[in-house]
């Protein structure tokens, strides 16, 4: 593996030789991600980290591959537009522009353009593990296991807020909020909370309000907004706040903590968990991760992009990071070898530490690369790290219990590609008219 990452580029910009006027075509990065719409937030960010990325590699001489230096090129495209812009764009990413890894959220926007990527052996990596099958070998979530983490915040909240028992969920009815909602309902249960009403909303849905409401009729402690959007996660939570709620919130992202802080109070974000935390906190100085200086990239972020720093901002380029690490030890941009290069031992480092390719027993492949992550919680009107959970360690606890609240919402890979069953609901949902 290289010894630097790009956080240490950042510090040493210009040490490589410079680009001159005989270099090769560029390698091409495809990004094909929502741009628009209700999940652009999961996409633009990292679009712009991506860009700083490729910049700072290209101030610093570009990439070497077999001995020679190469610029690297961003090349974007909204998935949100339409699935046949989607297929056709991924075969022009591919057949054209012979991008050598394609970078993408994942879930429904995506999965049209699946299965021709699949065919034609594009090395893929997504920030949605749920997106993997035995079907989809050369389809990597090395950067986030999402929504897998999100049990490390159930954990916390469990062991260090033991009052706070009754619990009601919400998520929305797609490809990001049912995985999450089977995860958060396993989290809850193995830890011995009362899930006491759970409201489905389609991803489409603005009546924040009323699906707070929904969620208070039966006297929570914990309201968890699971993996809504954030212009749905903000609203969520302000709603909760002007209704009075004084209990414990989680939820899988806070982003613009700031501006919550501002329309509620610092007491009543004090009480939130979630589990992305900003890339100056203290706990990262000493990680030793794979993005070795993390607040050197959060520093060029906010410098370049002031006030949009999101949970997506860095994940994109740490998969860069890696990718280009297995590139060097690869010395080629052949995306089956560069994958076994990332593969290799089955082990490496990913974002908070060290990290195992795991799957098999949900997605039917070892392609989520999985490890510790973030508890964060609001402290002096700051996101900071209050404890890294092991994803690895609850699932060798729970796995059954995960893989049987999967399956009741038709998440199993298995049942996805079978085209998903009608989604089983508990009886608490069943009752409440809002629940989709």
């Amino acid at each position: 593996m290289s010894s630097s990452s790009f956080a240490q580029r950042l510090a040493v910009n210009g040490s490589l030789p410079r680009l001159g006027g005989q270099n090769r075509a560029p390698v091409r990065i495809g990004f094909l991600t929502p741009l628009t719409g209700p999940e652009e937030y999961w996409g633009r960010p990292g679009l712009d980290g991506c860009r700083l990325w490729a910049d700072e590699i290209n101030a610093a001489g570009g990439m070497m591959v077999s001995g020679r230096r190469q610029r690297v090129e961003i090349v974007a495209f909204d998935s949100a537009v339409s699935p046949q812009a989607t297929q056709a764009a991924a075969r022009d990413m591919v057949e054209n522009l012979r991008a050598r890894l394609i970078l993408t959220l994942g879930g429904d926007s995506f999965a049209p353009a699946l299965p021709y990527l699949m065919e034609r052996r594009a090395l893929v990596a997504t920030l949605l593990p749920s997106d993997l099958s035995p079907d989809t070998p050369y389809l990597i979530a090395p950067a986030e296991a999402h929504p897998l983490f999100n049990v490390t915040g159930v954990d916390w909240l469990a062991r260090n807020r033991p009052a706070a028992r009754r619990v009601a969920l919400c998520a929305q009815t797609d490809s990001l909020g049912l995985p999450s909602l089977a995860v958060y309902r396993a989290a809850f249960e193995a830890a011995e909370r009362a899930m006491v009403r759970e409201v489905r909303y389609d991803p489409g849905s603005r009546d924040a309000a009323g699906i707070v409401a929904a969620m208070l009729a039966d006297d929570p402690d914990v309201l968890c907004w699971c993996s809504s959007a954030p212009p749905m996660m903000q609203a969520l939570t302000e709603a909760a706040f002007a209704q009075g709620f004084r209990g414990e919130i989680l939820a899988c992202t806070a982003d613009d903590y700031p501006r919550l802080i501002a329309r509620t109070s610092g007491d009543f974000m004090s009480r939130c968990t979630f589990q992305f935390p900003d890339f100056d906190d203290p706990s990262l100085t000493e990680t030793a991760f794979f993005f070795r200086r993390p607040k050197a990239f959060f520093d060029a972020y906010n410098r370049r992009f002031p006030g949009a720093w999101t949970a997506v901002s860095w994940e994109y380029a740490s998969i860069l990071d890696l990718w280009h690490s297995a590139v060097e030890i690869a010395d080629t941009l052949a995306p089956v070898s560069v994958l076994a290069a990332m593969k290799r031992g089955r082990e490496m480092p990913h974002a908070f530490g060290p990290a195992r390719w795991w799957g098999e027993e949900i997605y039917g492949i070892d392609n989520a690369l999985v490890g510790d992550w973030p508890v964060v919680r609001i402290i002096d009107g700051r996101a900071r790290i209050v404890e890294f959970g092991s994803v690895l360690d609850w699932l060798g606890r729970n796995g059954p219990l995960l893989a049987q609240h999967l399956g009741a919402l038709g998440q199993l890979w298995h049942q996805r590609r079978a085209g998903r069953p009608a989604i089983s609901r508990p009886a608490s949902a069943a009752s409440d008219p809002r629940s989709r």
